[in-house]
């Protein structure tokens, strides 16, 4: 019967699986959070996740958290004002992409509410 080998490998394990519940939450709140930005900001899921990223990069907050603090702000529509500049900002470089089957905008005519 292992002694040591055998504990020590079932401790490993049990980190290993704590880990990966870990990794799918995070994927899931990032998920989200790009889903929100992508109707929000009329962009591409692409789009949506580069935005995270810049926003992430630009305040220096891990993108998990930035992705938790978007979904908090859809809940509550508390948003921490350097996150909300800085998504603006990205949103801004990212532009607005077409709708699909939606009339083109002319310049210079406000998008419709």
């Amino acid at each position: 019967m292992p002694t040591d080998g055998g504990s020590e490998r079932i401790f490993e394990l049990q980190e290993e699986v704590q880990q990966l519940k870990e990794a799918v939450v995070s994927h899931a709140v990032v998920d989200q959070a790009i889903g929100m930005v992508v109707a929000l900001g009329r962009v591409s899921p692409d789009q949506g996740w580069a935005v995270l990223k810049e926003v992430s990069q630009h305040t220096n907050i891990k993108l998990r958290n930035v992705a938790e603090l978007i979904i908090i702000w859809g809940r509550t529509g508390v948003m921490p004002e350097e996150i909300r500049a800085e998504l603006e900002d990205a949103l801004d470089r990212a532009g607005p992409t077409q709708i699909p089957g939606a009339p083109p905008e002319l310049p210079g005519t406000p998008p419709e509410a």
